[in-house]
């Protein structure tokens, strides 16, 4: 499995990006799609994860109501369209696949659940 993020760039506070994740290789057509972000000097942490069959979702409170993940399986393609940014969203965030449900309640925040990462796209806000 194959994954390329978009959509990252330089915002203004308060601005909006709209990140992009298409996935190539086989998949099943039922698995954990996640986001992630890094910031120099701290730990990758879990921002939204979304289980393909059914479309449940799952945020960190941080981004809560900010944030909407979705799915597009014609495209082979997970979003994470991003509001009301802030300074503190600044990071590299990277998407990542399991082949799974996203497992028990909490553990889609560790990125040790997926087994398939992209290469990362910026995302500064000043």
């Amino acid at each position: 499995v194959q994954l390329v993020e978009s959509g990252g760039g330089s915002v203004q506070a308060g601005g909006s990006l709209r990140l992009s994740c298409t996935h190539s290789g086989y998949i099943s057509s039922r698995h954990c799609m996640g986001w992630f972000r890094q910031a120099p000097g701290k730990e990758r942490e879990g921002v939204a994860a979304i289980y393909t069959d059914g479309g449940n979702t799952y945020y960190a409170d941080s981004v809560q109501g900010r944030f909407t993940i979705s799915h597009d399986s014609a495209k082979n393609t997970v979003y994470l369209q991003m509001n009301s940014l802030e300074p503190g969203d600044t990071a590299m965030y990277y998407c990542a696949t399991e082949p799974g449900t996203c497992g028990p309640p909490g553990w889609w925040k560790l990125p040790s659940l997926y087994n398939s990462w992209g290469q990362g796209t910026q995302v500064t806000v000043s």
